[in-house]
């Protein structure tokens, strides 16, 4: 039977899926490049990985808004059993925190190179020109947005590994259907609560 496209009370719908791995992919993928860009010794390779950065980072802040607006619509689906009280209290601030920082990190980005003195415009995937945000160019502002695009993304990495962590933790060692879910797998594991 194939997934909808909508979530149900036990289940991911196919739509929150691919959003839910496309960011995740990007996230990760952009934190790596970020690395990457900054420690490479050619000035022409290092150019065009900006360039595509920035690019990856634009289509991620767009694809982050339409999850929020899907996830507004459609609820998650209901805990399995196995979740510990503290533990539902505490998974939607991880995923509150999630969302922000999935925002907040290429919004700096954006803000960076809005200030940037260099000013070397935005041509997301050489289709448009991408205005800068309405912020004053300036060394200490570029220094600024610089350490905390930086520093967000350090921490977006960390609450990623955290909840990378607490789904395997699902999988194997309490065996329910959490991460299951996500992956559009249909498992075994129920608890008659809204585990699949």
């Amino acid at each position: 039977m194939s997934l909808p496209i909508r979530n149900t009370r036990t289940g991911y719908g196919w739509a929150a899926i691919l959003f839910h791995w496309v960011v995740a992919v990007l996230f990760i993928s952009q934190f790596g490049l970020g690395l990457a860009m900054t420690r490479i010794a050619s000035q022409r390779a290092a150019f065009e990985l900006i360039q595509l950065h920035k690019s990856l980072g634009f289509l991620l802040l767009a694809l982050v808004l339409l999850r929020m607006g899907w996830r507004l619509g459609n609820p998650p689906p209901e805990l399995p059993h196995s979740v510990a009280p503290l533990e539902r209290r505490v998974a939607p601030l991880v995923h509150f925190a999630l969302y922000a920082l999935q925002l907040a990190v290429p919004l700096t980005g954006w803000a960076l190179v809005s200030v940037s003195v260099l000013a070397i415009p935005s041509v997301p995937f050489d289709l448009f020109v991408m205005p800068n945000l309405p912020l004053a160019m300036s060394e200490p502002a570029e220094r600024f947005w610089s350490v905390t695009h930086g520093w967000l993304a350090y921490a977006g990495m960390a609450l990623v590994a955290l909840h990378m962590a607490a789904a395997l933790r699902h999988h194997f060692w309490l065996r329910d259907a959490v991460l299951a879910r996500i992956l559009g797998v249909r498992s075994r594991r129920c608890d008659g609560n809204g585990a699949e």
